[in-house]
């Protein structure tokens, strides 16, 4: 029986996505590759007395991610992802969908259908002007070594850095390097159940933009369950979140404490692996409205 772990889905918000956004893992190494493809739609047009934030948009990110245990027991990874920035698709339907559940839609409706819109200023000035494309994202190294490993329970400390690649300004970087630390647990609870714990913090570095806005570091944890649902199928859900990463805005959507809700499916056969997950914002704050994720793995 293969357990793989939580859906590895980290928050594609678009002013927190370069603050070395984490992802829910197991605590045991491998050896793999994969490739996956997330897609993300935010809205968030508020201001306060000395803030503007206007996000109105779409993001796909296509990331590619190795494993390779080191040592006989430390694994090193490298995340290199690719940002698509745009103005997206998905408007038209998004309303249909609110219209026909009698959700609120943030106020999107007031903006025309699929515009770009991407700003952050502070006092007046300028400090991210986001521009529509497709860039190289910050590129994330990281060590994972286990404390404890057996078939009944797995403790791992984890350390990462990120690595600036992009454009600050345009807001697919932060221009900083940024670190993290977390500590991760797997435990067993049957034979077809297991479940996984994480908690760490990450301190990011400034972000370097047209002006300068000091990051704060923040907390993140999260849980999930794994279940073998026969012939191959793991259904998994998972709960995530995080504090907050930028100073005191006086904005809802930015100030307060992410959730996130990510449930799907992954089947698996002889040590490869697809899966597709949906990713929900449960506090309508600091984090996109929601990310679909399809992940391809190879255990190597």
């Amino acid at each position: 029986m293969s357990f793989e772990g939580p859906f590895q889905v980290k928050n594609l918000y678009p002013v927190f996505l370069h603050a070395d956004q984490p992802y829910l893992e197991k605590a045991a190494v491998e050896n793999s590759m994969s490739y996956s493809l997330s897609h993300s739609s935010t809205y968030t047009v508020q201001e306060s007395e000395d803030w503007v934030i206007h996000l109105d948009m779409e993001i796909t990110e296509m990331n590619f991610r190795y494993k390779r245990i080191i040592q006989e027991s430390v694994e090193f990874a490298i995340d290199i992802p690719v940002l698509m920035i745009s103005g997206g698709f998905l408007d038209g339907f998004l309303e249909d969908y609110h219209d026909a559940v009698g959700f609120g839609d943030y106020g999107r409706s007031q903006r025309p259908n699929n515009e770009f819109l991407y700003e952050v200023r502070k006092d007046g000035e300028v400090l991210i002007e986001g521009k529509s494309g497709i860039r190289l994202g910050d590129i994330r190294v990281a060590l994972k070594a286990p404390l404890i490993a057996s078939d009944a329970f797995n403790v791992s400390i984890k350390g990462d850095i990120e690595i600036p690649v992009s454009s600050a300004k345009q807001g697919f970087s932060n221009g900083s390097l940024d670190a993290g630390a977390s500590i991760l647990m797997d435990i067993p609870v049957t034979e077809k159940i297991r479940t996984y714990g994480n908690f760490g913090v990450v301190f990011p570095g400034d972000v370097r933009g047209h002006e300068k806005i000091n990051l704060k570091n923040y907390l993140y944890g999260g849980a999930a369950i794994e279940v073998d649902a026969g012939g191959g199928l793991y259904l998994i859900t998972q709960l995530q979140g995080q504090s907050s990463v930028y100073p005191d805005t006086d904005l809802q959507a930015v100030d307060r404490d992410a959730y996130m809700i990510v449930f799907g499916g992954r089947y698996r056969k002889e040590g490869k692996s697809i899966e597709l997950s949906l990713t929900e914002d449960l506090s309508t704050s600091g984090a996109p409205d929601f990310i679909v994720n399809v992940t391809f793995k190879r255990i190597i």
